[in-house]
């Protein structure tokens, strides 16, 4: 009874410190006085919502604060959950060593907001009185579920809008609904357009220096260690990875029984070992992967790519969900590593600059590097001393 009178003290408290005060909405970036229309979130809920007047932000769930963070105004939050807030002793901790550019980049202005919530993956759930006590006016949620999203609605007396990015990441028709759809409910269109141009060109870009090499002429690539709700190791792999799939390469997983990431056997991974020309390591399983190699380092050894030192480091992009720049980027690294003279010209320091700037308007790649998990950025491996 307690909490049901503080939600609706606060819901009313929010709503006379909104609409009170005679506040005029928000002008979209086109000078125009917003209305209200008709919007379909990224789940298939419909709102009815003001484009561009929202004033008061919080986002909840696994990568709802980033994705805002690429197209809205950061100034306009009011919230923020304890996972981001890295001047907090009590949070959650599990992504700290692996770099987030968003939090690089705005982690001052989320120092400065009240929690709307712990945040993090052992924190699934929406958080209804804090979320009500930072008095937003709108919600961005990460949590996919329509039941839990209209809940919570009718919980704040606000509208919950729900994004979507899929398992392709940066390259899925989700993350372009998600970031379409950012730009429109915060008066933002030309910003998401020019995002999603840039994703655009990239992509295609990669996939114009790849499409013409033949078949025969491509090396076997094994990709590993990368996270899905938390850090891995070497056994970790995925067999549709869409970063391959736009670069044009080769594989060296297939024949998996299921789709995503997902972990194989010891075996299997031996098995592989002879084709596998090059191996990619996502930075954040390295740690795990240090003391398997101090235990075993045979599996490790009779791998082609290992014996033959081509072995490479890419940057974490799993860390409380999909760093999206950091996908692309290893996009690049990936056909470098794979195709050395189609991206003979590329340097991965000026890439990721450009790509963090595109993003976050930052080139924030050294910061990125200086992460401990990030061990000094895009490397090969020297497979003799790196992990002893």
């Amino acid at each position: 009874m307690k909490n049901r009178l503080f939600a609706l003290v606060l819901a009313l408290v929010m709503a006379l410190s909104l609409f009170g005060c005679g506040q005029k909405p928000a002008a979209d970036d086109t000078g125009d006085a917003p209305e209200t229309v008709t919007v379909t979130d990224m789940i298939g809920r419909e709102l009815e919502l003001t484009p561009g007047s929202y004033q008061r932000v919080v986002c909840i769930g696994a990568g709802a604060l980033r994705l805002y963070s690429y197209v809205g105004d950061v100034s306009l939050l009011c919230g923020v959950e304890d996972i981001d807030n890295t001047t907090l002793s009590e949070r959650p901790q599990m992504f700290d060593g692996v770099a987030r550019p968003y939090v690089m980049v705005y982690g001052d202005t989320f120092a400065a907001l009240p929690s709307c919530g712990v945040g993090g993956p052992n924190a699934q759930a929406a958080e209804a009185e804090k979320i009500l006590s930072c008095t937003p006016d709108i919600i961005v949620s990460e949590y996919e579920d329509t039941d839990k999203a209209d809940a919570l609605q009718q919980q704040t007396g606000v509208p919950v809008v729900t994004l979507r990015t899929g398992v392709d990441g940066v390259f899925s028709d989700d993350f372009r609904g998600s970031i379409t759809l950012l730009g429109k409910i915060f008066g933002k269109e030309t910003r998401a357009a020019e995002l999603l141009s840039f994703v655009e060109s990239e992509t295609a870009e990669l996939g114009r220096r790849t499409a013409d090499i033949a078949e025969d002429a491509k090396p076997s690539v094994y990709v590993c260690g990368l996270g899905n709700w938390g850090t891995t190791n070497h056994l970790m792999t995925v067999q549709d990875y869409s970063t391959f799939r736009v670069a044009h390469i080769k594989n060296a997983v297939s024949g998996l029984s299921a789709s995503g990431i997902q972990p194989i056997e010891a075996e299997k991974f031996t098995a592989l070992g002879a084709d596998m020309d090059i191996m990619l390591i996502d930075a954040a399983a390295v740690k795990n992967i240090k003391p398997l190699y101090a235990e075993d380092s045979g599996m490790f050894d009779s791998c082609k790519a290992w014996q033959n030192g081509q072995v490479y480091l890419e940057m974490a992009y799993n860390a409380y969900y999909t760093n999206y720049e950091i996908a692309l980027a290893n996009a690049w690294f990936a056909a470098k590593c794979a195709y050395p003279d189609q991206f003979a010209d590329i340097d991965m320091t000026e890439k990721l600059n450009e790509i963090t700037g595109a993003f976050l308007g930052k080139g924030i790649a050294e910061d990125i590097y200086r992460m401990p998990n990030s061990f000094g950025g895009y490397q090969q491996i020297d497979t003799a001393s790196f992990f002893r």
